[in-house]
């Protein structure tokens, strides 16, 4: 197996088993899309990348949101389109993301796409611009539920 690909020791914030919630801007900053919308934009990074994206949670309850995990203070370097929520540090208030463990029963949450040794976060100016083609250009193949 590839080095890259390969999970490796998990990042800190990643916990044992179970899921926790986690401060946005201090380990990671977090980019949420929900919906449709969300699927298709984590398919086409997912596609684009050879399937190593970096830390993609899905959540499986309310608006089924996708957090696109982004190395801390990266998100707020760029203008996002309606239908993308930035969190991150510097805002009145704080935002906590669910992060699942990488192994055992960790629902509502499940990793669309794992940090690996090689892509510790996914990176902020691909998604980027995979998000204006979905949300303003309405491109993009992958099907929902890909």
């Amino acid at each position: 197996m590839e080095r890259k690909s390969s999970p490796g020791p998990a990042p800190l914030w990643v916990p044992v088993r179970g899921h926790a919630l986690r401060c946005a801007g201090i380990h990671f900053d977090a980019v949420r899309i929900t919906g449709v919308a969300g699927e298709r934009v984590a398919c086409e990074i997912i596609r684009f990348t050879g399937f190593d994206a970096g830390p993609i949670v899905r959540s499986g309850v309310g608006e089924r949101g996708m957090y696109f995990l982004l190395p801390p203070q990266s998100a707020n370097v760029y203008r996002w389109p309606v239908g993308a929520e930035v969190m991150s540090r510097g805002g009145r208030t704080a935002a906590f993301v669910g992060v699942p463990a990488l192994r055992g029963p960790t629902w509502p949450l499940d990793w669309r796409s794992p940090p690996t040794a090689g892509t510790p976060f996914v990176d902020a100016e691909l998604l980027h611009g995979l998000t204006v083609d979905v949300l303003v250009e309405g491109a993009g193949g992958c099907p929902a539920g890909s």
